[in-house]
């Protein structure tokens, strides 16, 4: 059964942890070197062409004319001015970006970008529609606004890409509107009938059972009792970038184009690209979530559902990585110098000159400023931290410290590193 909310049973904070849930939103603005950050909650991703171009008029006025896509499939505006909050947030409401003020914060919801798009996954058009379900119902159970702001939800089509993202609440669509909920990190999921309550169900428990010891399930996965339906291994795998391409017989998918962004960044013009890339029609359904809703990925990628292949020479000339492989494949970096004051160094552009001076393909590789790693990939991945010499470079276990002129060869050679299970 779902749960009922109940006004009385809501936690009057957030969970403790010896420290407060520092998480910015849309309406708690962070202090950055480089002036006030906001967070952006976008669940499944969704962008409607007019919320696009809300989001690019709101950075050029209130921030630094550049929008940003975390790992989450969130965006964020940096840059922005003192005393801008309320501006801000009537620009989003206006556009549907910002339907709960109390509950903006948990509305972390990420989904398989291609569901209904090429035909692959046996959730099909059901993911968008869990979607907006589980937002509605977030939205409306009071005792939800005590999640953490970073307790993520996972709704994952059955190809297996958001479910090795290793959610706090996951569900994996089997067909016929079921799935297998799993629950932080267990190794064995359960078949549900009601997916989305059930999803809601599970957090609700797993917030009255930290009752503040935690933020996440992992951390008391111990405590929590395991499904009876084995997991198989997740792919984990990304949208391939160009052209989506239905596939089968899935006279349903609609295709579309996928596209990246280095380092997650886009200007507002490259921004605006996109939302004429996916077309006035996308207005509809402003909710998000509609087939021509645009899709925030998890990789800092964009989907655009419907697109026209034409567009891709057009993106590629503007800055986007149109095509899958080359070097830019898998490099991501935290914000670094000069935005984060806690930064050794600029990683971005230590990113890219390493890009430019050795390429090479293989592992993700993450450039961290600092111990905190802000934006690190799932799985395998190659660690470069900045240190007061150099960099730091692991791979499973494997430390090499580097001085500058050096790193861009140790990435490259731990990038193609045969998989060591470290000892």
């Amino acid at each position: 059964m779902p749960p009922t909310p109940d006004a009385a049973q809501a936690p009057s904070v957030g969970p403790d942890r010896g420290r407060a849930d520092a998480c910015p939103g849309a309406l708690r603005l962070h202090p950055a070197e480089d002036g006030n950050l906001a967070r952006l909650r976008l669940p499944g991703g969704f962008l409607t062409h007019r919320q696009l171009l809300a989001v690019a008029d709101a950075t050029d006025a209130l921030g630094d004319g550049e929008v940003e896509i975390t790992s989450r499939g969130n965006v964020q505006l940096r840059g922005l001015a003192d005393g801008c909050a309320a501006d801000l947030a009537e620009r989003l409401r206006a556009v549907g970006l910002l339907p709960s003020d109390t509950h903006e914060r948990v509305r972390n919801v990420v989904a398989s970008p291609l569901a209904g798009l090429d035909g692959r996954g046996v959730g099909g058009d059901e993911i968008a529609h869990w979607v907006r379900e589980l937002d509605r119902a977030l939205c409306a159970a009071p005792w939800a606004a005590g999640l953490s702001g970073k307790f993520l939800f996972a709704l994952d089509d059955g190809r297996g890409d958001v479910a090795a993202l290793n959610a706090d609440v996951t569900l994996i669509a089997v067909g016929a509107g079921r799935a297998l909920l799993r629950l932080g990190r267990a190794r064995r999921a359960t078949a549900v009938d009601a997916p989305v309550p059930a999803a809601l169900d599970a957090a609700r428990r797993f917030l009255d059972l930290a009752a503040g010891r935690a933020w996440h399930p992992r951390e008391l996965q111990a405590e929590l009792p395991e499904g009876d339906v084995p997991l198989p291994p997740f792919a984990g795998e990304p949208p391939a970038l160009g052209a989506v391409e239905p596939v089968g017989a899935a006279g349903a998918a609609v295709g579309g184009l996928s596209v990246g962004l280095r380092f997650g960044r886009a200007s507002s013009a490259q921004w605006r690209l996109l939302a004429a890339a996916l077309g006035e029609g996308a207005r509809d359904g402003e909710d998000g979530g509609g087939p021509r809703a645009a899709r925030l990925t998890p990789w800092r990628g964009v989907v655009l559902p419907g697109a026209d292949g034409s567009w891709l020479p057009r993106l590629a000339d503007a800055g986007f990585r149109t095509a899958p492989g080359g070097p830019w494949e898998g490099v991501t970096a935290c914000t670094g110098l000069p935005g984060c004051g806690k930064s050794l160094a600029d990683v971005r552009a230590q990113a890219a000159r390493a890009v430019a001076d050795v390429p090479a393909e293989g592992l993700p590789v993450h450039w961290s400023g600092c111990a905190r790693r802000c934006g690190h990939p799932a799985g395998r991945w190659v660690d470069v931290l900045a240190t007061a010499a150099g960099h730091r470079v692991t791979v499973d276990g494997t430390v090499r410290d580097t001085e500058e002129n050096e790193t861009a060869e140790a990435v490259a050679e731990a990038r193609n590193t045969p998989w060591r299970r470290p000892k």
